[in-house]
């Protein structure tokens, strides 16, 4: 009897002590206080309207890419890619960073040079934190993909705004890291 009294101390030890170890997955630590992950996010089909401008900005805790329509954007995507491919040709589309996002409109641009700043970039990200590259990839029947290069695989989030007037704008944003400093678990 007194045996099985110790082996169920001791199991109840194990697991009370198991629980001790696991606990501050349980109080996670992610950067700014962000919860974004890092899969595919993507909404609705084709959408009226015409890209008409890229931009991207700093911000304290992530990096911001921009696309804005001239319409209502309903059709979109965004999702890691091992590389990025123009639509059309097959072509690979080189892009600096340690990991790739696809960011996709599903509107027709009409690129103009002026949306350039070097060869095949459309922002300089010189001074950004996390984003390394803005690549103009293709468009094609209807659908726009640019290539985001950033630092690493990092967590973002990706939405639309309305407006300004009656456009709207596909938002990309990119967390800077995935923990606050000196915490392993996020």
């Amino acid at each position: 009897m007194r045996r099985r009294l110790s082996a169920v101390l001791a199991m109840l030890l194990l697991l009370v002590g198991g629980q001790l170890l696991v606990a501050p997955g349980a109080a996670a630590h992610p950067y700014c206080g962000l919860v974004w992950g890092s899969q595919a996010r993507s909404a609705g089909d084709m959408s009226a309207g015409t890209l008409v401008n890229v931009r991207a900005g700093r911000h304290a805790c992530f990096d911001r890419l921009v696309l804005d329509v001239d319409a209502p954007l309903t059709g979109w995507s965004v999702q890691y890619v091992d590389q990025l491919v123009q639509d059309g040709s097959g072509d690979v589309v080189p892009v600096r960073g340690g990991a790739r996002l696809e960011v996709v409109a599903r509107v027709p641009a009409i690129a103009t040079d002026s949306w350039f700043v070097g060869p095949g970039s459309l922002v300089d990200t010189s001074s950004y934190r996390t984003l390394r590259h803005v690549a103009w990839v293709s468009s094609y029947e209807g659908t726009t993909t640019i290539g985001l290069g950033v630092r690493a695989r990092l967590p973002f989030r990706a939405f639309v705004l309305p407006g300004p007037g009656a456009g709207s704008r596909l938002v990309v944003d990119v967390a800077h890291r995935w923990c606050d400093e000196g915490h392993r678990v996020c």
